[in-house]
């Protein structure tokens, strides 16, 4: 496509770095589950799929850093708290298992409709990577929507902890599609072919008859996510930059 005018250049930034931030935070929470995962087997897949997601938000933070001219090392681990652009479902600390599960089902499903749709993006590089991503992440979607099925039919308290966690995470959740600013813009000019409110609408058509079909409880409707779902920050988010800043933040001028 034609050189980008400012304002969409700056959108598509917008929109590269809180992808990037979903997949980069998600990606660190769950690697803390190696080692200590129900099954020697999750433990593997679990590091396996964290690694996936690091590698896609480097892949996400180096096709903004080409669109800046910023570095890509500094961009993911050179920001304060509440730099961070991820979405308030990656606020929360891992907790139990169920809570682990419930927060992948409802994440997964929302980043597949929003890859499908950037497939078909008029800006070619985010096209040409989105397409690589659904490749991988496909295998993320079959083992959480499998892990669901197996908590939710598991018995009383598997169930029980997985429906609460549901619960808790839902509003959350749809914070990954919360407005952006300058998303009419991208959406003029087919950079995201279709607006977030769009995608949120065909999520929630994915999951909810999933769930149904798991027996476990629909939350209400819920409104439109505001904008500030990508800017709310947690103590337990602070506690985990602190620690994937750690290194970097040893030696502010170091070349790793």
């Amino acid at each position: 496509m034609s050189e980008l005018d400012a304002e969409t250049r700056a959108a598509l930034a917008e929109l590269l770095l809180a992808m990037a931030d979903d997949e980069f935070v998600l990606g660190f929470w769950d690697s803390e589950w190696t080692g200590i995962a129900p099954i020697l087997e999750e433990d593997v897949a679990m590091s396996s799929v964290s690694q996936d997601e690091i590698g896609h938000a480097k892949a996400l933070y180096e096709l903004l850093a080409g669109l800046s001219g910023e570095d890509a090392d500094r961009i993911a681990f050179g920001r304060p708290v509440d730099g961070y652009r991820h979405a308030a479902l990656m606020n929360h600390a891992r907790t139990d298992w169920a809570f682990s599960i419930a927060r992948r089902f409802l994440y997964e499903h929302a980043d597949a409709v929003r890859l499908e749709s950037l497939a078909a993006s008029a800006y070619q590089p985010l096209a040409d990577l989105a397409v690589k991503m659904r490749r991988e992440e496909t295998y993320h979607l079959l083992h959480f929507d499998l892990w669901l099925r197996r908590l939710a039919e598991g018995g009383d308290d598997s169930h029980a902890r997985l429906a609460e966690a549901i619960g808790a995470l839902w509003s959350d959740a749809q914070a990954v599609f919360a407005p952006m600013a300058g998303e009419a813009c991208l959406v003029a000019a087919r950079i995201l072919p279709e607006s977030l409110e769009a995608l949120r609408a065909r999520w929630l058509e994915r999951v909810i008859p999933l769930l149904e079909a798991s027996h476990l409880p629909v939350p209400a409707a819920t409104d439109r996510p505001t904008a500030d779902g990508r800017t709310q920050r947690t103590d337990e988010f602070a506690w985990l930059h602190g620690e994937f800043t750690m290194v970097s933040g040893s030696e502010a001028d170091a070349t790793w």
